[in-house]
């Protein structure tokens, strides 16, 4: 009975140890999730590395389909629109297909995702998008194949980046941001609290957008939470936006008695630089 049970035990640690992944991939899972303005991107993909090689033209043919990185499907997931040029990827989750060559690179958002590598017969009609741009020669060399999401300086769009060897190609894209904050504070507003009103005037600040309307706003949070200096903070700004010096000055003096007193000594600055500047 007890060699019985022995004989189970290691049965069951053999087993074990056979759906365990023994050794690491020689090319590794990689994950990357970026926001853009209001967006959600998610890429997952493995990741080749050039071990001596000549990539492109050699190990990646030109003029041939690319798995664009290594294993199983390389996945781009957008929770919203992406706009690449004048075409719309609708919210999914696609795999990235790419077409390198010397002059241009095809980039595939193709809707089946369950290939290992390229699909056996490719299907012209589950591309949703097709995108194209040139390739840039880099001085060094990036030993791992890596995308990125860059130029994030702007919260409507930034840059799809593929990088490997010595080339990197990028594709822009922009969001709908501004479509979704102007939905959001059209919803908002019809029960807004002193939060959701200075959020919508400090956007449209940043924004340029209807000053009047975000000085509007600010009044009413600075009335809802009147110690609340940052929003003196942002009615003082609106203000001078709109050439109102004196009403920014007035503002800024609350707002610089409401930080003296909470000693937010940053603020405290800022609101000192403001009306010394807006009181010449």
């Amino acid at each position: 009975m007890k060699q019985l049970f022995t004989t189970a035990i290691l049965a069951i640690g053999f087993g074990t140890l056979s759906n365990a992944q023994l050794a690491p991939q020689p090319s590794p899972s990689g994950k990357l999730e970026q926001t853009v303005g209001l967006t959600d991107l998610t890429i997952q993909y493995s990741r080749p590395s050039k071990k001596g090689r000549v990539i492109f033209g050699d190990v990646v043919p030109f003029g041939e389909v690319w798995r664009t990185g290594a294993n199983q499907n390389t996945t781009f997931t957008n929770s919203d629109p992406v706009i690449f040029g004048k075409d719309t990827l609708k919210p999914g989750t696609y795999a990235l297909f790419t077409k390198p060559t010397k002059e241009s690179w095809d980039l595939f958002f193709y809707t089946s995702t369950d290939n290992w590598g390229t699909p056996d017969n490719w299907d012209d009609k589950k591309v949703a998008l097709k995108v194209s741009a040139k390739p840039t020669a880099l001085k060094e060399v990036v030993e791992t194949f890596t995308i990125s999401i860059d130029g994030l300086e702007s919260v409507n769009g930034g840059t799809l980046t593929l990088k490997w060897d010595q080339t990197a190609v990028a594709f822009p894209f922009t969001v709908p941001t501004d479509a979704k904050v102007m939905a959001n504070i059209k919803t908002t507003m019809r029960g807004p609290s002193a939060n959701d009103y200075i959020e919508a005037a400090n956007y449209y600040l940043d924004h340029k957008k209807d000053l009047k309307q975000a000085l509007e706003w600010a009044t009413k949070a600075s009335e809802m939470n009147p110690e609340a200096f940052w929003i003196f903070r942002t009615k003082s700004l609106i203000q001078a936006e709109l050439g109102d010096k004196k009403g920014a000055v007035e503002s800024a003096k609350k707002g610089l008695a409401l930080s003296e007193k909470t000693k937010y000594d940053n603020y405290t600055k800022m609101f000192n630089d403001s009306i010394k500047e807006w009181s010449k």
